[in-house]
């Protein structure tokens, strides 16, 4: 099962956009696991994420996180602003598996 990652300042704010994902995915049949975590958290659970999204307070991190993930070969990308403010874990859940998808081809 691929698991999702969503990093914000506090792992709080990213609570309720999970949960919409969570119900995305279980409507399509999808398996994968989502989980909303602290920033400070990054470095304990790189080894164990697939993808990892951020939240818009903590995207300003975003090209030291990428560098940090290269080497474990996962991706990490901001989410977008509106679907963040508008909770369309649809769309949120959507990116995340483009990157797995993309992530998946490269290393092919």
């Amino acid at each position: 099962m691929k698991k999702i990652f969503l990093c914000c300042a506090a792992g709080m704010s990213t609570s309720m956009l999970v949960e919409r994902m969570k119900q995305s995915a279980h409507s399509r049949d999808v398996a994968v696991e989502i989980t909303a975590v602290p920033v400070s958290d990054f470095d304990q659970i790189i080894d164990e994420a697939d993808v990892v999204l951020l939240g818009p307070q903590v995207k300003f991190q975003l090209q030291n996180l990428s560098a940090a993930a290269a080497p474990h070969g996962v991706p990490v990308a901001a989410i977008d602003m509106m679907h963040y403010g508008s909770m369309q874990g649809d769309k949120v859940l959507d990116h995340a598996l483009s990157l797995l998808k993309n992530a998946d081809q490269g290393s092919v």
